[in-house]
């Protein structure tokens, strides 16, 4: 089997989904947000993503940026900082900024090199993307940002993995899918792609009818595995 494309999630996968809330922790006059940031970022993902998928079954798209800071709402009330506007604006202009993990310029470089295709697929609405594909520095290394705003539903809906095979012509066995999100793996990986989860926090497996093809801690092996899968 050959991969001739690798396809990247984009929240949690290569920009880290925590760092809007831990860097506002860090600021001067936060002392409320600094006890609890990490709690806050994790309803704030919870809500994101659980919101996702009422509407995508529900048939009321809504555009992630929208969804993005009604979790933001309900992560703050549920930590006692909902009367904060002037901290949920900063927490917003954060998320526009998120950074890369650690090894992802070196790791896209890599398959470019090796002559891949390289494309992000993401919830993500494309303004929303292009303000973190910029702040990363990495649209060098990137063929496509593609968003489920061609196809106005949510992942896992299969016509979100479908944008794929549109834009690059190719089959469906012949994409490497990556995703932190194990829902969303097993989701590509049913769908015909070779898909990797990328386990960050070593959580167990969800109880799903698909497994990934691979599971790794971070990103570091994916130009070994596109060459050798």
């Amino acid at each position: 089997m050959t991969i001739t494309t690798c396809v990247f999630d984009a929240y949690g996968t290569l920009f880290d989904v925590n760092a809007a809330a831990r860097e506002a922790a860090a600021e001067v006059g936060r002392e409320a947000l600094a006890a609890c940031w990490q709690k806050l970022a994790a309803d704030w993902r919870s809500k994101q993503l659980q919101y996702t998928w009422h509407r995508a079954l529900v048939g009321e798209h809504k555009v992630f940026w929208e969804v993005t800071q009604d979790g933001l709402d309900w992560a703050l009330e549920a930590n006692n900082l909902q009367g904060d506007a002037e901290l949920r604006a900063r927490l917003l202009q954060l998320y526009w900024e998120l950074s890369a993990y650690p090894e992802v310029p070196t790791m896209l470089a890599a398959l470019k090199d090796a002559g891949m295709n390289t494309a992000i697929l993401s919830n993500g609405s494309p303004d929303m993307l292009a303000g973190a594909v910029k702040s990363a520095g990495v649209e060098a290394f990137l063929d496509d940002v593609l968003s489920v705003e061609d196809v106005g539903i949510f992942k896992p809906a299969p016509q979100v993995y479908e944008l794929v095979t549109q834009r690059f012509s190719c089959t469906r066995r012949h994409v490497l899918f990556v995703s932190s999100n194990c829902w969303d793996a097993l989701a590509a990986q049913g769908y015909g792609f070779q898909a990797v989860w990328v386990n960050r926090a070593s959580e167990p497996m969800d109880r799903l009818d698909h497994t990934p093809r691979e599971i790794l801690r971070d990103l570091i092996r994916i130009p070994e595995l596109a060459r050798t899968i």
